[in-house]
Protein backbone atom coordinates (compact mmCIF):
# COMPACT_ATOMS: atom_id res chain seq x y z
CA UNK A 1 0.00 0.00 0.00
CA UNK A 2 1.25 3.73 -0.44
CA UNK A 3 2.10 6.05 1.80
CA UNK A 4 0.09 9.87 0.95
CA UNK A 5 2.45 12.76 1.03
CA UNK A 6 0.93 16.24 1.31
CA UNK A 7 3.35 18.40 -0.15
CA UNK A 8 2.55 22.49 0.53
CA UNK A 9 3.83 25.17 -2.13
CA UNK A 10 5.74 28.46 -0.75
CA UNK A 11 4.10 31.98 -1.63
CA UNK A 12 4.90 34.60 -4.14
CA UNK A 13 4.45 34.92 -7.37
CA UNK A 14 5.65 31.67 -9.56
CA UNK A 15 5.79 29.30 -6.00
CA UNK A 16 3.83 26.51 -7.67
CA UNK A 17 5.42 26.12 -10.56
CA UNK A 18 9.18 26.57 -8.83
CA UNK A 19 8.06 24.21 -5.80
CA UNK A 20 6.77 21.43 -8.02
CA UNK A 21 10.77 20.91 -9.11
CA UNK A 22 10.58 20.07 -5.29
CA UNK A 23 7.82 18.29 -5.35
CA UNK A 24 8.78 16.09 -8.11
CA UNK A 25 12.31 15.57 -6.75
CA UNK A 26 10.44 14.20 -3.43
CA UNK A 27 8.39 11.69 -5.70
CA UNK A 28 11.11 11.09 -7.80
CA UNK A 29 13.43 9.83 -4.12
CA UNK A 30 10.46 8.25 -2.70
CA UNK A 31 9.77 6.14 -5.33
CA UNK A 32 6.47 4.14 -6.54
CA UNK A 33 5.56 3.38 -2.55
CA UNK A 34 4.99 7.02 -1.76
CA UNK A 35 2.21 9.32 -3.94
CA UNK A 36 3.18 12.97 -3.76
CA UNK A 37 0.16 15.24 -3.47
CA UNK A 38 0.76 18.53 -4.64
CA UNK A 39 -1.96 20.60 -4.62
CA UNK A 40 -2.28 24.43 -6.20
CA UNK A 41 -2.72 26.53 -3.39
CA UNK A 42 -5.00 29.96 -3.76
CA UNK A 43 -3.72 33.14 -4.18
CA UNK A 44 0.30 32.47 -4.29
CA UNK A 45 1.17 36.48 -5.16
CA UNK A 46 -1.20 37.55 -2.27
CA UNK A 47 -1.84 34.51 0.29
CA UNK A 48 -4.66 34.60 2.89
CA UNK A 49 -4.14 31.91 5.71
CA UNK A 50 -7.80 30.75 5.83
CA UNK A 51 -7.61 30.34 2.14
CA UNK A 52 -4.63 27.87 2.50
CA UNK A 53 -5.89 26.34 5.62
CA UNK A 54 -9.41 25.13 4.02
CA UNK A 55 -7.22 23.37 0.98
CA UNK A 56 -5.13 21.61 3.64
CA UNK A 57 -8.51 20.78 5.82
CA UNK A 58 -9.60 19.70 2.53
CA UNK A 59 -6.77 17.65 1.20
CA UNK A 60 -6.12 15.82 4.50
CA UNK A 61 -9.43 14.38 4.86
CA UNK A 62 -9.11 12.83 1.62
CA UNK A 63 -6.28 10.55 2.68
CA UNK A 64 -6.93 7.19 3.82
CA UNK A 65 -4.84 6.01 7.05
CA UNK A 66 -1.49 7.88 7.55
CA UNK A 67 0.01 11.00 5.86
CA UNK A 68 3.00 12.68 5.89
CA UNK A 69 3.18 16.24 5.24
CA UNK A 70 5.60 18.40 3.41
CA UNK A 71 5.80 22.28 3.51
CA UNK A 72 8.19 24.64 1.95
CA UNK A 73 8.60 28.30 3.11
CA UNK A 74 5.24 29.64 3.42
CA UNK A 75 4.02 26.56 3.24
CA UNK A 76 5.90 25.10 5.76
CA UNK A 77 4.47 27.37 8.18
CA UNK A 78 1.27 27.14 7.24
CA UNK A 79 1.45 23.39 8.03
CA UNK A 80 2.41 24.30 11.43
CA UNK A 81 0.05 26.69 12.23
CA UNK A 82 -3.12 24.07 10.51
CA UNK A 83 -1.64 21.46 12.80
CA UNK A 84 -1.34 23.46 16.27
CA UNK A 85 -4.78 25.44 15.82
CA UNK A 86 -7.07 23.06 14.23
CA UNK A 87 -9.11 19.70 14.66
CA UNK A 88 -8.10 16.50 12.19
CA UNK A 89 -8.74 12.98 12.53
CA UNK A 90 -6.03 11.61 10.15
CA UNK A 91 -2.98 10.27 11.47
CA UNK A 92 0.35 12.63 10.94
CA UNK A 93 3.63 9.94 10.48
CA UNK A 94 6.03 12.49 10.10
CA UNK A 95 5.97 16.72 9.58
CA UNK A 96 8.48 17.90 7.05
CA UNK A 97 9.37 21.34 6.94
CA UNK A 98 11.80 23.42 4.28
CA UNK A 99 13.17 26.91 5.24
CA UNK A 100 9.91 27.42 6.94
CA UNK A 101 10.03 31.28 8.33
CA UNK A 102 9.01 32.26 12.37
CA UNK A 103 6.46 34.66 12.01
CA UNK A 104 6.58 36.70 14.65
CA UNK A 105 10.57 37.30 14.61
CA UNK A 106 12.36 40.62 14.08
CA UNK A 107 10.87 42.22 10.61
CA UNK A 108 8.01 39.22 9.96
CA UNK A 109 5.71 39.96 12.04
CA UNK A 110 2.52 39.56 10.41
CA UNK A 111 -0.28 38.41 12.74
CA UNK A 112 -2.63 36.01 10.65
CA UNK A 113 0.41 33.97 9.87
CA UNK A 114 1.93 33.95 13.50
CA UNK A 115 1.47 31.10 15.71
CA UNK A 116 -0.10 30.87 19.00
CA UNK A 117 2.31 31.03 22.29
CA UNK A 118 1.37 27.82 23.18
CA UNK A 119 2.03 25.81 19.48
CA UNK A 120 4.72 23.75 20.79
CA UNK A 121 2.31 22.05 23.22
CA UNK A 122 -0.62 21.62 20.36
CA UNK A 123 2.32 19.93 18.64
CA UNK A 124 3.20 17.31 20.94
CA UNK A 125 1.05 14.72 19.57
CA UNK A 126 3.18 14.43 16.45
CA UNK A 127 6.23 12.58 17.35
CA UNK A 128 8.24 13.63 14.09
CA UNK A 129 8.75 17.02 13.26
CA UNK A 130 11.65 17.76 11.31
CA UNK A 131 13.01 21.29 9.66
CA UNK A 132 15.66 22.26 6.88
CA UNK A 133 17.48 24.84 6.07
CA UNK A 134 20.02 26.50 4.48
CA UNK A 135 22.39 28.94 5.83
CA UNK A 136 22.64 30.68 2.37
CA UNK A 137 18.83 31.09 2.34
CA UNK A 138 18.56 34.78 0.73
CA UNK A 139 13.86 34.87 1.46
CA UNK A 140 14.24 33.47 5.29
CA UNK A 141 16.93 34.07 7.84
CA UNK A 142 18.89 31.12 8.86
CA UNK A 143 17.89 32.40 12.49
CA UNK A 144 14.57 31.13 11.96
CA UNK A 145 15.84 27.78 12.28
CA UNK A 146 17.01 28.30 15.94
CA UNK A 147 13.67 29.91 16.66
CA UNK A 148 12.12 27.05 16.12
CA UNK A 149 14.40 24.19 18.03
CA UNK A 150 13.92 26.84 21.30
CA UNK A 151 10.11 26.03 21.21
CA UNK A 152 10.53 22.71 19.56
CA UNK A 153 13.87 21.20 20.72
CA UNK A 154 12.05 17.29 19.88
CA UNK A 155 12.83 18.42 16.48
CA UNK A 156 14.94 17.08 14.04
CA UNK A 157 17.15 20.22 12.68
CA UNK A 158 19.09 19.73 9.34
CA UNK A 159 21.67 22.55 8.39
CA UNK A 160 23.13 23.07 5.08
CA UNK A 161 25.33 24.78 3.30
CA UNK A 162 25.17 26.21 -0.77
CA UNK A 163 21.36 24.75 -1.12
CA UNK A 164 19.61 28.24 -1.27
CA UNK A 165 15.66 28.79 -0.45
CA UNK A 166 14.62 26.21 -3.23
CA UNK A 167 17.32 23.51 -2.12
CA UNK A 168 18.85 23.44 -5.79
CA UNK A 169 15.49 21.26 -6.37
CA UNK A 170 17.35 18.41 -3.73
CA UNK A 171 15.41 16.61 -1.72
CA UNK A 172 17.12 13.99 -0.96
CA UNK A 173 17.30 14.15 2.48
CA UNK A 174 14.01 14.97 3.01
CA UNK A 175 13.45 11.33 1.22
CA UNK A 176 16.01 9.58 3.24
CA UNK A 177 14.22 10.98 6.63
CA UNK A 178 10.50 10.23 5.55
CA UNK A 179 11.77 6.33 4.27
CA UNK A 180 12.99 6.34 7.85
CA UNK A 181 9.71 6.42 9.65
Amino acid sequence: MKRHILFIQGGGQGAYEADEKLAMHLQDSLGSDYDVLYPRMPDEEKPVYEAWRDVIAEDLAGQDGEVIVVGHSLGASFLLKYLSEEEFTTPIAGVFLIASPYWGAEDWEVGEYMLSEDFAWKLSGIQRIFFYHSRDDVWVPFAHLAMYAEKLPKAVLREFDGRGHQFNNDMTEVAQDIKSL
